[in-house]
């Protein structure tokens, strides 16, 4: 055992953004009491990781398997999706937003996919323990936008973000970003690269097009309903 002064000092993160909505039905309680424990991708939190010992994905999800990262899932579609459509590789996602971790638990259920995991906080704390070179793919999709300059820092394309999620990234692994927001474009276009990433684009049509095996989340559909432009950005981890 590990002297309590070899521990590295727990992080101070100011965490932005609301971890409760409405209260939740009968039903979903009983995913977050029923699914949620099993469906960790292992000890994340610091209480339960005070060393930061990196995950052991390969015995959480076999050897060789290809990892997937969603950053901010909402209500858990497109992760339930990719899932089903790509049985070999495992996914884990990350939302600090509970209702959102119930949808997402319900249409686990629903869906019977198998190969997932669930992290219910802070992406910045599942990053201390990600093993280095670890995923091959990872999603940031429609994320808060953050629109008052002053808040821009709070935007996950920022080096608190990037720099991290770029070390947990095997070279040519690749980040998708989708969003609506033609400003939080410019600052992804700025800051991704500065991280490490290319971003694959040769014509227009490569980031007005969705990618093939898309699927529409709520959080586009209301994009659409408001009259606002989908963006769709592809880099590769250098």
């Amino acid at each position: 055992m590990s002297d309590s002064t070899d521990q590295p000092r727990r992080a101070w993160r100011n965490f932005y953004g609301r971890r409760h909505g409405k209260t939740l039905r009968d039903s979903q309680r009983g995913y977050l009491d029923q699914d949620l424990a099993r469906l960790s991708p292992g000890p994340v939190d610091w209480d339960d990781n005070p060393d930061r010992q990196p995950l052991d994905l390969d015995a959480r999800f076999g050897t060789g398997r290809e990892i997937w990262l969603e950053i901010g899932f909402g209500g858990g579609e497109h992760m339930v999706h990719q899932a089903s459509l790509n049985p070999d590789a495992a996914i884990i996602g990350c939302e600090p937003f509970i209702n959102g971790v119930a949808m997402l638990l319900g249409k686990i259920r629903a869906a019977g996919v198998d190969n997932v995991a669930v992290h219910p906080g802070d992406a910045r704390d599942l990053f201390d323990v990600l093993p280095a070179a670890s995923l091959s793919r990872a999603f940031l999709l429609y994320p808060d936008p953050w629109p008052k300059k002053k808040h821009h820092r709070r935007r996950f394309v920022t080096p608190e973000h990037l720099d991290p999620l770029a070390r947990a990234m095997k070279p040519g692994a690749l980040l998708r970003v989708a969003t609506d927001i033609p400003d939080y474009v410019r600052q992804a276009l700025i800051e991704v690269p500065r991280a490490g990433f290319d971003w694959l684009a040769e014509r227009p049509a490569d980031w007005r097009t969705p990618w093939d095996d898309w699927i529409s989340t709520r959080y586009e559909q209301k994009a659409l309903r408001e009259g606002r432009t989908p963006h769709y950005l592809t880099f590769r981890r250098r």
